[in-house]
């Protein structure tokens, strides 16, 4: 992994922001692609085993949030003060509790169902092929989950994007931005596989989702990440600002998402050490490309 990291930082510092941004969105995108295309592979992955992955994923950006944007964030700020930055976290987390009530929580599906229903019966009978039949309202559910998912991939490439936009105005480092593209895009494969099992058990084909989620990710990803990068190089002092601003969304998603789905289940231990491996991952690439 670090050697393949080594090679990126290489390759990377001697292209333009442009190129490095769209290299960087199509990592996190691809990421995501290969972690929901697994639902091909690995058919019926425990509850166990994606409580785990996704107790991994908030790891890696919890680590991420703080290493690869809240620190570099205070140091770009004048005077190293870090309200300006803060600021941008608060704001971050406030977005996404907006967008929060405009559409349904990741867990809507993660669980095939309400949390306020979480203790009633299950009236579907699966196919022979052992996936459920899909009705409307679960159609429906779907399309909403899908909003979901997209809204909350939207701090993770924001942040790619300003990681790359931090290290071309000269206030981070290379190695530091492409730590946080492989954090979020590692991130990102425990992430697609769980959305992918979650629609799969609301009834729609495995490969059919799997084709959405890779061109869902790309749409909304790729673009946000040319957006953050250009944004903090044009206008360099709200720099601190969307880099607080992407962790707060990152933040927030952590602590109102994926923690709580992961401990629902009664898997709390194996998320939780899932979220120390998570943790360590990220500071190790942090630390070794820096």
């Amino acid at each position: 992994m670090q050697g393949v990291a080594e090679t990126l930082v290489e390759a990377l510092s001697v292209q333009s922001l442009l190129v490095q941004a769209l290299i960087g969105g199509g990592v996190i995108a691809g990421l995501n692609l290969f972690g929901a295309s697994l639902v091909l592979v690995w058919r019926d992955p425990s509850e166990r085993a994606l409580d785990g992955a996704l107790g991994f994923a908030a790891g890696v950006m919890l680590a991420a949030s703080f290493t690869s944007l809240i620190l570099p964030g205070i140091e770009a700020t004048p005077g190293g003060s870090p309200l300006p930055v803060l600021g941008g976290v608060l704001l971050g987390a406030l977005a996404l509790d907006r967008a929060d009530v405009l559409v349904p929580h990741a867990h809507y599906l993660l669980t095939g169902k309400r949390r306020d229903d979480a203790a009633k019966p299950s009236e579907d009978t699966a196919k022979p092929d052992g996936s459920v039949p899909i009705d409307e309202d679960r159609l429906a559910s779907v399309v909403l989950f899908i909003l979901a998912i997209t809204l909350h991939n939207m701090p993770e490439g924001l942040a790619v994007g300003v990681g790359f936009g931090s290290a071309a105005a000269g206030d981070a480092s290379i190695g530091s931005a492409v730590a946080l593209m492989l954090a979020i895009g590692i991130q990102n494969v425990p992430e697609g596989l769980a959305v992918s099992v979650a629609a799969v058990n609301a009834g729609l084909d495995r490969r059919f989702y799997a084709m959405v989620t890779g061109i869902r990710s790309g749409v909304v990803e790729i673009p946000l990440v040319l957006l953050g990068a250009l944004a903090v190089t044009l206008a360099a002092p709200i720099l601190p600002y969307a880099m607080g601003f992407a962790a707060g969304a990152m933040l927030f998603v952590i602590s109102d998402e994926i923690v709580p789905e992961t401990h629902i289940r009664g898997n709390e231990r194996v998320a939780t050490l899932g979220t120390i491996v998570g943790v360590v991952v990220m500071l190790y690439l942090d630390i070794s490309l820096a």
